[in-house]
């Protein structure tokens, strides 16, 4: 891991740690956890949303205008919206993704559950992330959450990380493990 890599990570769980003891003396992990996972599923299918979310040019008060503006309109919770106007405040917008995963994986470790990272080429509906989750949980007898990713170069399928695990059913990796396996043949 670089040192960008991980400073971004440190930084991500600092502020999910803070979020998370706020959250919970609010009694309102869950309601947080489902306000920043549509935040996460909202990031990933908008371009725009992206684009001013990395913006470096973009005024730090207008970022913050914009995020509290789209979070209210999204119908989130007080401290989501406060949270996330502060990120931007902050000139930390970069790295609210891993904010936002560093936050789920605090809480399913609070709950005792798993968490899945899933990477797919397109963003995934909240009925295949629910299947999903589904499928995760008969086969590991424990309760995964599950923290999607999009990624348009893994080309179709996808790629599911639980703990140390990774199952690739990516056809990029489909695509390299026949690559290897022609190279063997000659």
């Amino acid at each position: 891991m670089s040192p960008a890599t991980t400073g971004a990570t440190d930084l991500a769980g600092r502020y999910a740690t803070a979020l998370f003891e706020l959250a919970e003396a609010d009694g309102v992990l869950d309601s947080v956890a489902d306000d920043l996972g549509r935040l996460d599923h909202m990031i990933a299918e908008n371009d725009d949303l992206r684009r001013t979310i990395r913006s470096p040019v973009a005024a730090r008060a207008d970022q913050a205008r914009a995020m509290t503006t789209i979070m209210e309109k999204a119908g989130m919770g007080d401290l989501s919206t406060r949270f996330v106007a502060m990120v931007a405040g902050n000139r930390r917008l970069f790295a609210l993704a891993s904010m936002i995963s560093a936050y789920r994986d605090r809480v399913a470790r609070h709950r005792g559950d798993v968490s899945a990272s899933v990477v797919s080429a397109a963003a995934l509906s909240e009925h295949q992330l629910k299947a999903l989750a589904a499928s995760l949980k008969k086969a590991l007898g424990v309760t995964v959450s599950v923290d999607a990713r999009v990624d348009p170069g893994i080309l179709g399928g996808l790629k599911v990380r639980v703990g140390s695990r990774l199952v690739d059913g990516s056809l990029s990796g489909k695509l390299q493990r026949l690559r290897f396996a022609m190279k063997g043949v000659g």
